[in-house]
């Protein structure tokens, strides 16, 4: 038996396959919880530096705008170089603006590390995305897209409630909550090191960072079916937590600062616990239900600025974030089902340019509404073009289950010129034909299978067991 020579280095202890998918679960989750994280500061930070709601709403969406830009340019950077290294690079940046946004003395600062920030999440979200797909146990199938649909979510409400905590317990809040993230951040960096690649390398890692979004043929129509639904949420998501928190002191103006991470972490909370009640239901029924919450969702909130109910307010946004969830987990499972392995980071990263598309440029528009009409005209047109692209998305999800029900019925007819005459035939064979192998049928040899074409019946009768 060969030993190892003396001094030689021993190989690195790797992660089951288990832990790796835990742990890249883990690194989604704590992306999201630090894109959230600011959410309850932005009302401090607007109280200690004297920006307009138009420059909240610009650097909430500079976060959402750098990371469809890394999205655009690195989806399929993982695809070339692999997982580990692009996610290991992801974490490094990360932490950076963790540093960066906890020393922050004002909007230059904040903006500039909400870009890094974004530019991370988005090298790093469609890499997580295809090693969890690529992680998954055989026997556990539907996994992986569960925990893609399950993990930003709660990684967000877990965001909003750490950092509204800090805000009503801690002096210094911004700092405490991005300096332990930043710490997360270096953990998941080194636990990466002893994780295998998933993927296999291959070249074309300088050509893949040209801009472009692609989705394979294979799951285009399924995208398209997708998309008025995640529009729709993604929307009414960036709204509700760039703008929820003015919409909550517009009701009542003695609100406490922590109103905008507590309306933000119903949206995340209730979003989790639709995309795990919907999990076993087929992809297509979440993409309706979801939709449909999202109707008497945006009614709620457009009542509630009508009558000043904040309980309207968290009624409607609880029904806001069940379609959230719904619907993104309808989709990512409606479409990654169909796509081959080396397109996976490519199609993930197209999903979330749509969604994050959705959540950044209607959030600027409705700030610049704002600052010319109001919040609550503000309120009323968005919510009526929600409720349009809510309806829009139930049209398309039924229409597209009655063409699939159709191309299921038409394949099932049988061809014209042979009705009734495939069951029949078969069960004649067997009565009148005791070997029906081809080998020992001669009526059959050389004539291929009995599949019920037009001239099956002169095949009925065997002639090694005709009647005379």
């Amino acid at each position: 038996m060969d030993r190892a020579a003396p001094g030689a280095l021993k190989p690195h202890p790797r992660l089951t396959r288990r832990s790796s998918f835990a742990l890249d679960a883990s690194i989604l989750v704590a992306l999201l919880a630090a894109s959230s994280a600011p959410t309850p500061l932005y009302a401090i930070y607007q109280d200690q530096w004297g920006f307009s709601s138009l420059t909240l709403t610009v650097i909430f969406s500079a976060y959402s705008m750098a990371m469809l830009l890394a999205l655009l340019m690195t989806g399929s950077l993982s695809d070339h170089l692999g997982r580990r290294p692009v996610l290991v690079g992801a974490l490094a940046v990360e932490a950076s603006a963790m540093a960066l946004i906890a020393a922050a003395d004002g909007v230059g600062q904040l903006l500039l590390a909400r870009v890094l920030q974004g530019l991370a999440t988005g090298l790093a979200t469609s890499a997580v995305g295809a090693a969890l797909l690529e992680l998954e146990h055989p026997r556990r199938a539907g996994s992986a897209a569960l925990t893609n649909s399950v993990a930003p979510m709660a990684g967000m409400a877990i965001g909003v409630l750490g950092s509204t905590f800090l805000v009503q317990c801690a002096p210094a809040p911004g700092p405490t909550v991005h300096l332990a993230l930043l710490g997360v951040f270096v953990l998941q960096s080194l636990a990466l090191l002893f994780t295998s690649e998933t993927a296999r390398r291959r070249p074309g890692a300088l050509r893949s960072l040209r801009p472009t979004v692609r989705v394979p043929a294979s799951a285009r129509k399924a995208m398209l079916i997708a998309a008025p639904g995640v529009v729709a949420v993604w929307s009414l998501g960036g709204f509700t937590s760039s703008l929820g928190p003015g919409l909550a002191r517009l009701i009542d103006p003695d609100v406490p600062q922590a109103i905008g991470g507590l309306l933000f972490f119903t949206l995340t909370t209730s979003a989790v616990l639709a995309v795990w009640a919907v999990r076993r239901l087929p992809a297509t029924t979440p993409l309706l239900l979801g939709a449909g919450a999202v109707l008497p969702g945006v009614g709620l909130i457009l009542l509630s600025v009508q009558v000043n109910s904040l309980t309207a307010l968290f009624a409607g946004t609880a029904l806001a974030g069940v379609g959230f969830g719904a619907v993104s987990q309808g989709a990512l499972r409606t479409v990654l089902p169909r796509v081959a392995t080396a397109d996976r980071a490519s199609t993930l990263a197209a999903y979330y340019v749509l969604s994050y598309l959705a959540m950044s440029l209607p959030t600027v528009l409705a700030g610049l509404l704002t600052v010319h009409y109001g919040l609550l005209t503000t309120t009323l047109v968005f919510g009526a073009t929600v409720a349009a692209a809510g309806t829009t998305a139930l049209a398309v999800v039924l229409r597209g289950g009655r063409m699939q029900t159709r191309r299921s019925q038409a394949t099932a007819l049988p061809q014209p010129g042979t009705a009734g005459t495939t069951t029949a035939s078969v069960r004649l064979a067997s009565l009148t034909c005791p070997t029906p192998s081809r080998a020992t049928c001669p009526s059959r040899t050389g004539q291929g299978d009995f599949d019920g074409s037009p001239s099956a019946p002169a095949r009925l009768r065997c002639p090694t067991t005709a009647r005379p």
